[in-house]
């Protein structure tokens, strides 16, 4: 008996719930190229720890920290329980946070619930989500209805084509076209409320200038080097496309490059994919990045050790920044963007090249 649509979408969010939490959906090995950045130390720093300002703005808001946790989940029940204490948790600490596509309400109009969070998290700055082609084929309207059926601050707008092509099912995107014309229809809409975002494969330098060209004012570069969501469809499937979800398994732009690419494009840069440490969350900054953003190390801190556990993995990185920050002798974390630093081999070039379309070559008639 086939099972009816809301309950075979609750299954695969259960699904990228437990992989995600204990999974090998690492894709790539080289951590986002984060280990290809040295920051230099100042041994005269002229700080005192106490004056360290961590505030950030967050397209029209302020947050406390620069520090934002990425969208994750929703529709099952206990998604609708994680939901809630990732938003109590950022609304402890000011920080940002992004709900799961909500692409499910649109199949299982219950699933609403396990979406709303005002009433934990009143004054956190909170995204929807919804894909581009669920966007475009849902219209405006719709999408202004469910940014404000969660009373979101904002709307992420989410890239995905290389998880659409492994995922496979009758729910799996398979044209990509008329992207660009949604998201502009989307920026005027919702009055450039928009953050654009990829999901682990990361965003290039000319993407994002597409993006900057129509209005788009933020994006979540969403590199590898953290979770590939290209993998977790490949452990979720079988056969061939699993085959090739594996061997793609490191697909993409990695997250240090792509902030690097970004950096100056748009007003708003959030850096994710592989940001599990202090001092990644550091260089993600130094390069270009306005907010520092994380999920999976969220989730294991929370499902792990509860949210005491939480809370320790959130005070633990801004500790840690503020002493990056003070031993480059910067007071604010955009102060880091100036700090001297050393690029290894493998980072300046996808910096160098990432963008340079090959010349000489003649079109294939």
């Amino acid at each position: 008996m086939t099972k009816p649509p809301a309950a075979s979408i609750h299954d695969r969010k259960r699904e990228h719930l437990a992989l995600s939490h204990t999974g090998p959906v690492v894709g790539a090995e080289h951590r986002g190229l984060f280990d290809e950045i040295e920051l230099v130390h100042d041994a005269l720093p002229e700080l005192a720890l106490h004056e360290l300002e961590l505030g950030t703005d967050f397209f029209d808001h302020r947050l406390a920290a620069p520090l934002m946790v990425t969208g994750m989940t929703g529709g099952p029940p206990e998604a609708g329980d994680i939901n809630r204490r990732v938003a109590a948790l950022c609304q402890r600490y000011g920080l940002a946070m992004g709900v799961g596509s909500q692409r499910v309400i649109t199949k299982a109009a219950e699933s609403l619930a396990t979406f709303q969070v005002r009433d934990v998290a009143p004054d956190i700055v909170l995204l929807g989500n919804l894909g581009v082609a669920q966007a475009r084929d849902l219209g405006l309207a719709r999408v202004a209805e469910l940014k404000r059926a969660i009373g979101a601050d904002y709307m992420a707008i989410h890239l995905n084509p290389g998880q659409e092509l492994v995922q496979g099912g009758v729910e799996a995107d398979r044209d990509f076209r008329g992207a660009l014309d949604t998201l502009a229809r989307l920026v005027e809409a919702l009055d450039g409320k928009v953050l654009v975002k990829e999901c682990g494969t990361g965003l290039s330098p000319r993407v994002v200038a597409r993006l900057a060209a129509i209005g788009v004012r933020g994006v979540d570069v969403s590199g590898t080097g953290g979770t590939s969501w290209i993998k977790v469809e490949a452990l979720r499937n079988t056969g061939r496309m699993a085959a090739l979800g594996h061997q793609f398994a490191g697909w993409g732009v990695p997250t240090a490059a792509a902030v690097a690419g970004a950096a100056g494009q748009v007003p708003l840069v959030v850096a994710s994919g592989g940001i599990d440490s202090a001092l990644t969350a550091a260089k993600a900054l130094a390069l270009g990045a306005d907010v520092v953003g994380a999920a999976r190390p969220v989730l294991q801190a929370l499902l792990d050790h509860g949210d005491e556990g939480g809370a320790e993995w959130v005070e633990t990185l801004l500790d840690g920044l503020r002493l990056a920050m003070v031993l480059t002798g910067c007071r604010r974390p955009g102060e880091l963007r100036q700090v001297p630093r050393v690029l290894g081999p493998r980072l300046q070039a996808w910096i160098a090249q990432a963008d340079r379309v090959p010349q000489g070559l003649q079109d294939v008639k």
